[in-house]
This record gives structure tokens, C-alpha cells and sequence, in this order.
């Protein structure tokens, strides 16, 4: 997959179109598993295109990938509570406590340029 892809994906994603973003941003995330970046946009278009499931496991591949990352289990946990697994999402929510990451309600960005290398 090419950075093409991912960059139309993020397009669609800012203009909303959050389904679209996941059709196209999948399988760059199926031939790049290990881009935190992709995993990342990809389990942002699954949450609030309503693909609770989807974004569920997406975020659960960035905590392997990332496990230092607090935003990631943050998400994880905004994803399990709207799955209506609030017991579930509590742990989450304190290891990202713990790594100074606040509750938010938003589920948002945090891309670096780094993150980026597709096909690399």
C-alpha cells in the first residue's frame, strides 16, 4: 500500500466521511499491521463511523504496537464504553491515568511525522 492511500484515507476522515476513510484505510492497515500511524486513523474512522467492533480491535492492535502510548488505551477505553463494557474500559482507563494521559471524550489525533513510513 502507498502513502497515497493513507493521505487519501486522512482526507476523507477530515472531511467526515468516516466509513469511506475506513474502506480505504484497511487495507493499508492490512499490508502495513505494524504502522501505528495507520492502525491509529483506522481504528479513529471505525469509532466514529459506529464500528464499535472494528475500532475495538484496532485499538487494541495499537496498545500491542505501542504499549507506552496512554491516547491508546484511552481510546480503547472510549471504545468499550460505548460498547456499553464500562467494567471492561475502567482498566484501561487507569493505565492511561497512570501514564498521564486524561479522560477525554473526544477521540483524537496524535500522529507524529515518524509514525508515517508506509511501505518502508
Amino acid at each position: 500500500m502507498s502513502y497515497e492511500e493513507f493521505q487519501r484515507g486522512q482526507m476523507f476522515f477530515d472531511a467526515k466521511d468516516y466509513a469511506e476513510a475506513s474502506r480505504i484505510l484497511a487495507p493499508v492497515a492490512e499490508g502495513e499491521p505494524g504502522n501505528r500511524a495507520v492502525v491509529e486513523l483506522l481504528g479513529r474512522a471505525y469509532f466514529h463511523s459506529a464500528q464499535l467492533g472494528r475500532a475495538e480491535d484496532a485499538f487494541r492492535s495499537l496498545v500491542e504496537l505501542d504499549p507506552v502510548n496512554g491516547w491508546a488505551y484511552e481510546a480503547l477505553a472510549r471504545t468499550l464504553e460505548r460498547r456499553g463494557r464500562a467494567d471492561e474500559a475502567t482498566r484501561y482507563r487507569k493505565i492511561a491515568l497512570a501514564m498521564g494521559t486524561e479522560e477525554t471524550r473526544e477521540i483524537e489525533v496524535s500522529v507524529s511525522a515518524a509514525d508515517l513510513v508506509i511501505g518502508g
